[in-house]
């Protein structure tokens, strides 16, 4: 397991490398420039771009990026916040935004599994029914269509949540986006755990168990629910990241001063510095939730461990 969690280090380390040198390229070949005035002269522009190292051949720039990267230096917001450190930039914001996407992630995870668990142990009733009636619609309407639903009726008319963020109220006025950002979260998950419960309920050691005098809480948390936990980890993964990093159109509605509303901003206005460490932090959130359910992997399913194991040997 060690072996094989060291390549995967190693082969995580080499992706993001790769996946910064494919962004320095692309932006490189944008139209375009962080300095787009009007007002400025050719010569006021080159002289810009030496100030800044944009004069550099891409490489030599890419490499001094890496370099002072993994010191914790993003470099400066050219456009957005001139000469402001990006690490300052994102200090105020990404906090926000994860801590909102954490919330989504913790409350969707919880009711959907709850759900999917009474769907497929009230498989054919009624609450089987209404879970997945819950399902799709959670999958089918968009995040914004529940913010604008809650922003509505729980914030203007009840005018029990406030409608836009602030930060002397952090918690409260965080509620209506997290519920919004879970619904997509509940919808997945209890659809998922519903069919891999049925499935797992059907099989050989299930019956085992049973025979054996196992039922209750302790066979469906023990043998049920974690034998069907793999693929609902597979499906929730990439939510996580997408939670986690903010969604545009959510912090938007709400005002809320996350990184997606910044990566926007930084895209209309070609803040370089800012795309690049925003998309770099994605890239990294992304690869680290993979390998954390590679590992989770190995400790549900040993099985699984072992035949890694083997495989890479």
């Amino acid at each position: 397991m060690k072996k094989y969690l060291l390549k995967r280090i190693v082969i995580s380390f080499v992706t993001l490398l790769a996946i910064l040198l494919i962004l320095f390229l692309m932006l490189e070949f944008m139209p375009g420039s962080p300095f787009n005035d009007e007002k400025l002269t050719e010569a006021q522009i080159a002289l810009l771009n030496a100030k800044y190292g944009l004069d550099q051949p891409i490489f030599i720039r890419f490499f001094n990026y890496v370099k002072n990267m993994l010191t914790g230096d993003f470099g400066v917001s050219y456009t957005i916040s001139k000469n402001t450190p990006i690490s300052t930039l994102l200090l105020s914001r990404l906090p926000i935004s994860l801590k909102i996407g954490g919330q989504a992630v913790l409350l969707g995870t919880i009711i959907g599994l709850v759900l999917g668990i009474i769907a497929a142990l009230k498989h054919n009733t009624i609450w089987d029914t209404l879970t997945t009636v819950i399902s799709v619609i959670g999958v089918s309407l968009p995040s914004y269509v529940f913010a604008l639903a809650l922003a509505y009726f729980l914030g203007y008319k009840l005018q029990m949540f406030p409608l836009l963020y602030s930060s002397k109220a952090p918690f409260e006025s965080s509620i209506l986006p997290t519920i919004s950002l879970c619904m997509f979260t509940i919808a997945s998950i209890a659809r998922f755990t519903r069919t891999e419960m049925i499935e797992v309920m059907g099989s050989d050691y299930i019956q085992l168990a049973e025979s054996k005098g196992i039922s209750g809480v302790h066979l469906i948390l023990r043998h049920q629910l974690r034998n069907a936990l793999i693929p609902i980890i597979t499906v929730l993964a990439p939510l996580i990241v997408g939670l986690m990093t903010g969604s545009l159109v959510i912090e938007k509605i709400f005002s809320i001063p996350g990184i997606g509303s910044l990566l926007v901003t930084a895209i209309q206005s070609n803040d370089y510095n800012v795309i690049i460490a925003l998309a770099f932090i994605y890239s990294a959130m992304y690869i680290g939730i993979m390998l954390i359910v590679d590992i989770l992997y190995g400790i549900i399913d040993p099985r699984i461990r072992l035949a890694k194991e083997v495989s890479h040997e």
